[in-house]
């Protein structure tokens, strides 16, 4: 038996009406510009009336409906200028411009954008509005004068002369003092400022406890304007047939079925958009806090330690020793540095560069002097630089680094504080822009300290959710202190024993799964439609990514390889391959590579991993060959050790002093982070099949007659496809399919893509040349 229609009430059917039209989003946009329009014009009609104020001072709000006998100077008419005496002349003086701002606020808050939270923001306005009307009272004074009243209008007028009368004009000054100050830290949160100055290298954003509480008040008062206020039933003709459910209290609740038109993919759209803010990764850990810079040396060491006669004396040898060759000089100058002194010289017009080049150990023999190094010329300024060691070096600490203001203030996804450079300037670059870096020197010359001090600028600048480190340390002895981080920073397979990685199995297996996480991860990015880790990031964080569809944040993953060479010497092509795939590819959805090694010889630093690894770190080495071969110029067998170094991301290397971060102060900073709370276990990844992840099991002791021709010319056209070499070399595809593989076994050429053309992981043909004279 059909259940009998309940009449509508009508009441309660006009309140839904007036509800639903106050609700809807044409009325939110609709009275968004009617704000924006009134702030315009009541910008307008105040600039106005500070010029025209003596015409319309008083002007009375009769006279804004009256004839056209009465005429006015503002721009905004006759409601204009009663408008700007009432808020100019009689209330708030200047400080009514604050008006328009609110009006801005609200436009905004309508609209739903967010820059400013927008209860905090009126309230903050309003109150600023008063202080300033005091304020210029108080210094103007005189009612009457400019303005009529006054900049403070009368209301600053009056009432900075009551408080003058009653605590004396030093007591209003204080008071006004305090007021500010008490807006100011109320305004900005008064906990988080305090935390701020216990710890200013909270860059990340991190959320304090109130400010969580906030948030969540924050989402609960959105989820009530959300909600529906009233309970309006319609009649629902035999046409429509909506599902309805019981709700607890045993009334129906009637359920729309809403189509998506807007385009978006519906398996990715997100229920939580907009209704629960931004999401934040950091609040797994909330109470997780960084390491504070006391915990870190500090090496006094007063001012430069390179005196006036050492620079006389330097400058002296080096215009003696260029003027025993005829070689004059204009103009000469020191830049001093905490390591070297470098001094600038300009020659005389006529002389050669390189005859100055070629006069390096001559330079050095009259200076008595190590690490001469001369720069011809310096890019940019048009002079030529001799680098000189200091007699007497100083140490750059971790801290000074770290305490900067450009370390602080660096806007960088993967910000890392090197050291100093010539110019006592603190180095500061982005890994992410890198995107891998290839760290080479001998043994004892600072390798492992320049490390520590990459590892220590992440750990001061990025929260646990944001980054993990996948460490591998054959040595077994250099990474061990950060397994006491392993919950909060590292990234390990399920079935390793330690999270530190020294079994070189275990690095193949972490490499490969590595690999296996980097095409999920591009999975990920293709399924959102974007094309860097930045970009999903952004998206999950403003949930538009639903994570019941496998969607995730993805933190950033940077892989630290400390003594690559007995990696490739015990596996060889099994490390090579991985890591190659990785440089090539990996940028995008953001993992990264550090590889160290104090073996820099070309059948370590191969040419696949030199065109991989454009950023190169040098310490001092033994030969000018191994220096070629990290940064393919001399230089680097030139330092003088102890942290002295060469980095190069571009065409020149910058002479760097690495900062010294002794085992000590690495520990303490790792039992800070050690004896927080953290995640249950590492960040695990997930193991891959061994023989899906390798490349084809080639031979290459047992190379094609054509195979170097075949890799001149997929190098030359940049163009690895079977059948450009079956044309180009007349062969049969059989044939021509079997050097493809020899290719990809040589890390020429880059997987199967299905039926894209292969990629050429080769660029320029001395690379090539380098990889066929280890295969000969």
């Amino acid at each position: 038996m059909a259940k009998k229609k309940k009449k509508k009430n009508p009441i309660i059917s006009f309140l839904g009406s007036v509800v639903a039209f106050f609700k809807d989003d044409r009325f939110r946009y609709a009275m968004g510009i009617v704000f924006l329009l009134v702030a315009l014009f009541l910008v307008l009609s105040l600039i106005s009336y500070l010029i025209n104020w003596k015409t319309d001072q008083d002007f009375e709000w009769a006279k804004v409906f009256s004839g056209p006998e009465v005429r006015v100077e503002n721009s905004g008419g006759k409601l204009g200028a009663w408008l700007s005496n009432l808020l100019i002349n009689k209330w708030f003086g200047i400080a009514s411009f604050l008006f328009p701002a609110i009006l801005v606020i609200w436009a905004m808050a309508l609209y739903k954008i967010r820059l400013v939270q927008p209860g905090k923001a009126v309230r903050n306005s309003l109150i600023l509005m008063i202080l300033l009307s005091i304020t210029l009272g108080l210094i103007f004074g005189v009612a009457g004068g400019a303005l009529g009243s006054g900049p403070g209008g009368q209301h600053g007028y009056f009432l900075s002369r009551w408080l003058v009368a009653s605590i004396g004009t030093l007591g209003t000054i204080f008071l006004l003092i305090i007021c500010y100050m008490a807006m100011i830290l109320f305004s900005t949160s008064f906990l988080d400022w305090v935390r701020r100055v216990e710890n200013p290298f909270n860059s990340t954003g991190e959320q304090t406890e109130e400010e969580v509480v906030q948030d969540d008040e924050i989402t609960e008062i959105e989820k009530e304007i959300v909600e529906e206020p009233f309970i309006v039933k319609e009649e629902i003709g035999e046409d429509s047939q909506p599902v309805k459910e019981e709700n607890s209290s045993g009334k129906e609740d009637v359920k729309m079925t809403i189509e998506d038109v807007s385009g978006n993919n519906p398996d990715d759209y997100n229920p939580d958009e907009g209704a629960l803010g931004e999401y934040d990764p950091t609040l797994d850990l909330p109470k997780f806090r960084y390491p504070p810079l006391s915990i870190m040396k500090e090496y006094d060491q007063g001012d430069l330690t390179v005196t006036n006669e050492e620079l006389i004396s330097n400058k002296n040898r080096i215009v003696e020793t260029l003027g025993n060759y005829n070689i004059k000089i204009d103009k000469i100058k020191a830049t001093i540095g905490p390591t070297v002194t470098l001094y600038e010289i300009v020659p005389a017009p006529g002389i050669r560069i390189s005859k100055i080049k070629n006069l390096e150990d001559d330079i050095a023999l009259s200076l008595s002097a190590l690490g001469i190094r001369i720069i011809a010329p310096i890019p940019g300024k048009g002079t030529i630089g001799i680098e000189v060691p200091n007699q007497n070096p100083r140490i750059v600490s971790m801290k000074s680094i770290l305490s900067s203001k450009i370390f602080q203030d660096a806007e960088m996804e993967l910000a890392i504080a090197l050291g100093k450079t010539i110019s006592n300037e603190t180095f500061v670059f982005d890994l992410t822009k890198m995107p891998h870096l290839l760290v080479a020197g001998a043994t004892g010359q600072g390798k492992s300290v320049g490390l520590n001090a990459i590892i220590a600028s992440l750990l001061f600048k990025k929260h646990p959710a944001q980054l993990k480190f996948v460490m591998i340390d054959p040595k077994k002895v250099e990474l061990s202190l950060y397994s006491k981080i392993e919950r909060h920073y590292l990234a390990m397979l399920p079935e390793s024993e330690e999270a530190i990685i020294t079994d070189t199995q275990q690095v193949i297996h972490t490499l490969n799964s590595l690999c296996g996480e980097m095409d999920d991860r591009y999975n990920l990015l293709k399924n959102a439609q974007v094309r860097n880790i930045k970009e999903y990031n952004d998206k999950f964080i403003n949930r538009k990514l639903n994570p019941n569809k496998g969607h995730r944040f993805l933190p950033f993953i940077v892989v630290i390889i400390d003594e690559f060479a007995d990696l490739i010497m015990t596996a060889g092509r099994e490390i090579e391959t991985p890591i190659s795939r990785l440089a090539q590819l990996a940028r995008a959805i953001g993992i990264h590579l550090i590889i160290a090694t104090q073996r820099p010889t070309t059948n370590i630093i191969t040419g696949v991993i030199k065109a991989n690894f454009p950023a190169r770190i040098a310490f001092r080495v033994t030969s000018g060959i191994d220096s070629r071969t990290i940064l393919d110029g001399p230089g680097a067998d030139q330092l003088i050790g102890r942290g002295d170094m060469l980095f190069l991301s571009g065409s020149e290397p910058i002479r760097l002093q690495c900062a010294f971060v002794d085992g000590p102060e690495i520990e303490d900073v790792t039992d800070f982070i050690g004896q927080q709370k953290g995640y249950p276990t590492a960040m695990m990844l997930n193991p891959v099949d061994e023989e899906a992840a390798t490349g084809p099991e080639v031979d290459l002791d047992k190379r094609d007659d054509k195979f170097e021709e075949a890799a001149r010319l997929v190098v030359q056209h940049q163009q690895g496809s079977t059948s450009l070499i079956q044309r180009k070399l007349s062969l049969g595809y059989n044939r021509a399919g079997r050097i493809v593989d020899q290719l990809e076994a040589a890390g020429i050429l880059g997987p199967f893509e299905g039926s894209k053309a292969r990629q050429v992981l080769i660029q320029d043909e001395f690379s090539l040349e380098q990889i066929l004279s280890n295969l000969s």
